[in-house]
């Protein structure tokens, strides 16, 4: 399965387009394996995708352990569907949501928001205890569901961000 997150990044790279969807703090995408219980068990795009010559491409390497956030988003997840494999981020703007919200709604996939602002001080606070929090809201604001894909509002020191969940990389069957 691992071919497919490189059969991804080739996919990112090869769209100009992509690189007016990576937010400042840049982009990840990541894979995990069944077996993952660890952000180190999970492959991802070692020092994220950037844009170099106004096209998407991945400072580094495809590697184990390359993406603590957005791994650590993927094993939270599992923890409510086991299914879950692969998740991205990208930009977020009021235009991207309403895109999101239309084109969620004619996939009849779940689509889900997280307001940054709501979150306690007591996980703000503590690096990497966002997470649970996080994806609890997603699947509080889809009505229990996993969503496909959600969005993060900003907050002070936060990038507003969109996320998208897949089962498998390049999944097409799935309702999410």
């Amino acid at each position: 399965m691992t071919e497919r997150l490189y059969l991804g990044l080739e996919q990112i790279e090869s769209c100009m387009e992509f690189s007016a969807l990576i937010p400042l703090v840049r982009t990840n995408f990541v894979y995990a394996p069944k077996e993952s219980t660890d952000p180190e068990d999970v492959h991802a795009v070692d020092g994220r995708i950037t844009i170099l010559d106004k096209r998407p491409k991945a400072a580094g390497k495809i590697k184990f352990g390359a993406s603590s956030h957005v791994a650590r988003l993927v094993l939270e997840i599992q923890k409510k569907d086991p299914e879950i494999r692969s998740a991205i981020y990208f930009a977020n703007d009021p235009h991207i949501v309403d895109f999101l919200k239309d084109y969620c709604k004619e996939k009849r996939w779940v689509f889900s928001s997280v307001d940054r602002h709501f979150e306690p001080e007591e996980i703000k606070n503590v690096e990497g205890e966002s997470m649970p929090w996080k994806v609890e809201e997603a699947l509080r604001a889809a009505g229990g569901k996993v969503p496909k894909v959600f969005y993060e509002t900003g907050a002070v020191g936060k990038e507003p961000v969109s996320v998208l969940v897949e089962r498998s990389i390049g999944d097409r069957r799935t309702n999410m």
